[in-house]
């Protein structure tokens, strides 16, 4: 049996945060709709996603810890009590003796078929840049399960049902008397012939198999709204899985990511960009256009004296924010050209303009061979 913390690449005292950022990255990288076709990135994808369901339970997870299991009833140092469940032997125990419940009196009441909330679905969504901060529709592909069709969801053959369990009669659950120096106790542990559901499928249906339900995409229209950040969660209410018996469905949860742009980089509601001035730009001040995300261009005022590395700011064309009608801001950092190559006329000004200043400087006949001769006899 694979390790759970190898599977999510985790270390065994791992804080649940560190759990969650692992799964997210592992579902995004194996997901099946990024590899299609590909069985051994979905059953990983699969390995990754029960993996989390026991780590991200601490409950799951200090049983996993303990006893190499999540399931209570599976590698239990306790199992040679007969399968005796510790808790509800002593509930029937404190419940016989002081009227009160010690520890699943619910559970042992609670009826297999009773309706129940079907599971919740995440799924990664990649935006650009641009779609974040404008907001976008997209119709994506869901896989869940539904009632199968040719079964009606019964599981049973068509022209069979199913029928009620004659061992645990319908209850999905054992009661077995044991007795000891304390007295009798009365030990429940889920039906071994039915498994649970209080019934029995002889002729088991040719599509679902059995289950009552079978796989299928779904396809969803979902509204990203502006100012998404990556990582963030998105709840559509009822878009989860099925949910059993009659119960409610799930909620099917997207995780926002958002892919990086070569002009732009974000810090929240922010962003940054590179602003090239030439060098009387810089010196003189200037009135000069820059790109914003959207592809517009904005005129930005350069303050004579600018200096390589400073920052300028264009108030309100960053992104929005979520649920919000404010917007950031756009930052233009400096970046001074210095050319490599001059013609006659521009070297001739910047040399005029460097005796001006008293500034010495290298000329071309002080940078060749016998410059540099005439230089070392000079010293």
């Amino acid at each position: 049996m694979e390790d759970l913390y190898e599977i999510l690449e985790v270390k065994r005292d791992a804080s649940q945060a560190d759990i969650k950022k692992a799964y997210r990255k592992l579902v995004h990288q194996y997901h099946p709709d990024s590899h299609p076709g590909d069985k051994e990135a979905e059953e990983k994808f699969k390995k990754i996603n029960a993996a989390y369901s026991v780590l991200n339970d601490p409950e799951k997870r200090a049983r996993y810890d303990q006893f190499g299991t999540a399931d209570p009833n599976s590698g239990n140092p306790f199992g040679g009590m007969g399968g005796m469940d510790l808790g509800d032997l002593f509930g029937d125990l404190f419940s016989q003796a002081f009227g009160g419940g010690f520890g699943g009196g619910s559970r042992r009441n609670s009826n297999p078929n009773s309706p129940r909330q079907g599971d919740d679905i995440e799924q990664v969504v990649s935006v650009t840049l641009l779609e974040a901060s404008k907001g976008v529709t997209r119709d994506i592909d869901v896989m869940k399960w539904e009632k199968c069709q040719h079964c009606s969801g019964t599981g049973a053959k068509p022209g069979t049902k199913p029928e009620t369990c004659p061992r645990c009669h319908g209850q999905g659950q054992v009661r077995q008397q044991q007795q000891s120096f304390f007295g009798n106790f009365v030990s429940i542990t889920t039906c071994p012939e039915c498994h649970g559901t209080g019934k029995i499928i002889r002729d088991k249906c040719d599509e679902c198999h059995g289950v009552g339900q079978v796989r299928k995409k779904h396809k969803l229209e979902v509204k990203i709204p502006a100012g998404v950040e990556r990582n963030m969660r998105l709840r559509i209410s009822g878009a989860g899985e099925a949910g059993v018996n009659g119960g409610p469905a799930g909620d099917l949860f997207l995780i926002i990511d958002v892919e990086l742009h070569p002009e732009f980089e974000r810090d929240g509601a922010d962003l940054h960009t590179t602003l090239v001035l030439t060098y009387p730009q810089a010196v003189l001040g200037a009135e000069v256009k820059i790109k914003t995300l959207d592809g517009t261009e904005e005129n930005i005022t350069v303050p004579s004296g600018t200096t390589h590395g400073q920052v300028l700011k264009l108030k309100g064309k960053g992104m929005p924010r979520v649920n919000s009608k404010t917007v950031g801001d756009l930052y233009a950092h400096v970046y001074i050209d210095i050319p490599k190559k001059l013609n006659d006329k521009q070297r001739e000004l910047i040399k005029a303009l460097a005796d001006e200043m008293e500034a010495p400087v290298i000329t071309e006949e002080d940078s060749g061979i016998l410059g540099k001769f005439k230089r070392w006899f000079q010293e």
